[in-house]
């Protein structure tokens, strides 16, 4: 089991400490937060909190007046609030992978330099090797954001598709 994971920790040990533990603990609790509103829309967390509003709605005799419009805007503002729960950390998170990168990548190179005025820089070789290093930060950083963007653009379609739903389904009519 443990040579299944030795390329994984040897690629987290080339791209350094950044890599290392910032922006693999920032994946994980973005992918975290991701599953978790998936598990919500897919299995009956949405289901129940819609129905729960629904039912409401149509408990109400009344549903023409001012305050029945209120009301209304109350339910559907509470299920929207359930619904968006964790969607703007997510898009923090997407945001900051490439600045993790980034800093990544800076971190790395500040070593490269190091180690070229220790050594004299005289191998273009191994400076070659430790750009190369410094880079993978930046790369891994830039691959979180992108799986990011995706996973963030299906949670805000049905966040507002549900939403819409709802305000269609909770009418004024009758």
């Amino acid at each position: 089991m443990n040579e299944i994971f030795e390329p994984v920790r040897a690629y987290l040990d080339m791209g350094g400490p950044v890599l290392k533990y910032g922006i693999t603990t920032l994946a994980f609790l973005m992918w975290t937060l991701i599953l978790e509103r998936i598990t919500y829309y897919k299995f009956g967390g949405l289901r129940k909190d819609i129905n729960e509003a629904t039912a409401a709605w149509e408990a109400r005799s009344e549903r023409v007046s001012w305050h029945a419009h209120k009301v209304r805007e109350k339910l559907i503002s509470e299920v929207d609030l359930k619904v968006r729960s964790n969607l703007p950390m997510v898009k923090t998170m997407v945001a900051s992978a490439p600045l993790f990168g980034l800093l990544g990548t800076v971190t790395g190179m500040i070593s490269v330099f190091e180690v070229m005025a220790i050594t004299g820089g005289g191998d273009a070789r191994q400076m070659a090797g430790g750009v190369f290093s410094a880079t993978i930060p930046t790369l891994s950083g830039m691959v979180v954001a992108i799986a990011g963007v995706f996973a963030d653009t299906y949670l805000n379609r049905v966040a507002n598709k549900e939403t819409m739903l709802l305000e269609d389904h909770l009418t004024m009519d009758h």
